[in-house]
């Protein structure tokens, strides 16, 4: 498994439908860990707002591969290293 920053980040945030704060706006993030934790999903809906996060991140996978749903890694990598759980 990897070392980065990012992946210690997303292992941290709680499985399962929670309340995130990201940019001052909140958000419902929904993350699931499948495939004997081969697999992590990410999915954010901004609330009241319109913005979305969503990606899969393989961690067993050439040191972790991010495989972000019609947006930037950036903004993926972004939302996990700056979200916070309320």
């Amino acid at each position: 498994m990897n070392e980065t920053e990012f992946y210690t980040k997303l292992l941290a945030l709680p499985n399962g439908a929670n309340d995130v704060f990201y940019q001052k706006k909140r958000y419902l993030l929904q993350k699931q860990t499948l495939l004997n934790e081969k697999l992590i999903k990410i999915y954010a809906k901004e609330l009241g707002g319109n913005d979305i996060v969503s990606g899969n991140y393989y961690p067993t996978m050439k040191g972790g591969m991010l495989k972000p749903c019609e947006m930037s890694d950036a903004k993926v990598i972004d939302f996990v290293l700056n979200a916070s759980v309320k």
